[in-house]
Order: C-alpha cells, then structure tokens, then sequence
C-alpha cells in the first residue's frame, strides 16, 4: 500500500542525492586540479568523504522508501540516527571550545590585536603542535593574505585606522607594545639597540617577507580567532541540519513502519 511518508522520504532522498553528486564532484575537482595547494589537499579528502557518505544515505534512502526494502530502510535509519547523534555532539563541542578568547582593543587603531592565552586549552594544544602548525602556516602564505596587505600602499595614519583582520593583524605585522616603526604594512623597522622585551613576538618578528609574524603567539591567536568565528558559524548551520536530519529521521521511521505492516499482508491470487 503506498503510504505519503514513503513517497515524501524518496522526495526528501532524491535532494540529499544531487547534493550528495554536488560534494563528490566538487572534492574530485579538487583533487585533480594541476596547482594543489597544501589547504587545498587538507580539504579534498573530507569533501569526498562526505559526498560518499551522503551519497550512500541517499540510495540506501531511496531503496529503503520506494522500493520497499526494509532491511535498507532499517540500515538507512540506524546511519541517520548515529549522524544525528555526531553532529549534536560536535555542535555542542564546538560552542563549549570557541566560548572563550576575543580581541583586545588597542587605543588609537582601528583594528584589535589576539592573545593565545584567552582561547581554550583544547585550541591552543591544536596550534602549538608543530606538525599541526607547520600545515597551517602553509595555508597561511598559499593564500597570500600578507601579500595582498602589504599591496594597499598605505600611509601610517590610514594604516592604523584599518579594520584589519584577525590573521592579518596577528601575522602580517609586530604587536603595538614592540614600538616598532611603520615603514610599509608588512615592513617594520626595530629601534636601534633593539634586543629583547617580555613580548617574544617583538624578537620573533622579521621584514622577511616569507617569514614576518607567522611563527608568532599573536598569528596563533588570530588563526584561532577567525576559527573561532568558522566554528560558530559551522555550529549554527549544524543546527539547521540537525532540524533537517530529525525530520527525515521521523519520516523515515513512518515508512519503515509502513513497509513492515505492508510486508505482513500476504497477497492473494
């Protein structure tokens, strides 16, 4: 007996599925692409994944509603299920780790300065490996966001009222407290006899222009920073999703139970 839930599930399937086409296209692109940068390739392998797994969910979906598998449509909903439970944990994970840190405000410039400190310890474990940090670095300078700083050509007085960035502010320059002077967005000159302050970003600074603040406290921070920004931006979607997947799951249960009353009907010549 054909029942409205079957139907609405292989209909709700049917846009996981070309989704599903969509994720796993564009993770092949990525992957074949002549010039792969290093966040490039972070990333690709990810995307395919879950263009994979949406794509498995989909089919098991449209199986399970239109054709009146249940043993597909049970395996369908015990996925969707554990999916649900994963991304209520991650949402819940990423609100309880991006819940501290925020940018100090310094007197007389337009943009904030980072301070690895505020952040979780979780965050600061993730940026402080060298192995994790050397990878992010990379991404750093892949996407030129130094380089296309120090592009603008701004005087002092219309540099220091720039809204700039977290990375941009915690990697592309020294801190304020070093007293460095302004040459260049990107080129700062240290007072004569400069040796040391209680501020090790001041020595680690360098007009290197492969280098600058990149192995920096302060460019840890602002990754952090603008993660933390990523992340809640990620959780609040999840959210949305999360309100998607529940009602999928619910449709699917009431076509599950449709199958399985259909099922027990036997048929008669």
């Amino acid at each position: 007996m054909a029942r409205c839930s079957n139907g609405l599930l292989g209909l709700l399937n049917a846009g996981v599925l070309v989704l599903a086409v969509v994720v796993l296209g564009g993770g092949i692109w990525l992957s074949n692409r002549a010039a792969t940068t290093d966040c490039e390739r972070f990333m690709e392998r990810p995307v395919i994944a879950l263009g994979v797994l949406l794509l498995a969910l989909s089919l098991a979906g449209l199986a399970g509603a239109l054709c009146g598998a249940s043993c597909l449509l049970w395996l369908y909903l015990l996925a969707l299920f554990l999916l649900i439970v994963v991304l209520f944990v991650f949402t819940v994970f990423a609100f309880v780790v991006t819940n501290r840190g925020a940018g100090w405000v310094v007197s007389g410039r337009g943009y904030k300065e980072y301070r690895l400190g505020d952040y979780s310890t979780w965050l600061q474990r993730r940026v402080e490996s060298s192995e994790n940090w050397a990878k992010i670095r990379s991404c750093l300078q892949d996407g030129k966001v130094c380089e296309k700083l120090g592009a603008r050509r701004e005087t002092m007085d219309q540099f220091v009222r720039s809204n700039l960035s977290p990375v941009q502010s915690g990697c592309c320059k020294p801190p304020t407290g070093c007293n460095f002077t302004y040459v260049s967005e990107t080129v700062w000159a240290k007072p004569v006899g400069f040796n040391s302050t209680d501020d090790p970003d001041c020595t680690t600074w360098s007009n290197d222009q492969t280098a600058l603040c990149y192995d920096c406290q302060s460019c840890k921070a602002g990754v952090l920073a603008n993660l933390k920004n990523d992340w809640k931006k990620i959780a609040t979607v999840n959210i949305i999703f999360l309100i998607f997947l529940i009602i999928v799951y619910s449709v699917g249960c009431c076509a599950f139970r449709n199958n399985r009353r259909d099922n027990s009907y036997p048929t008669w010549k």
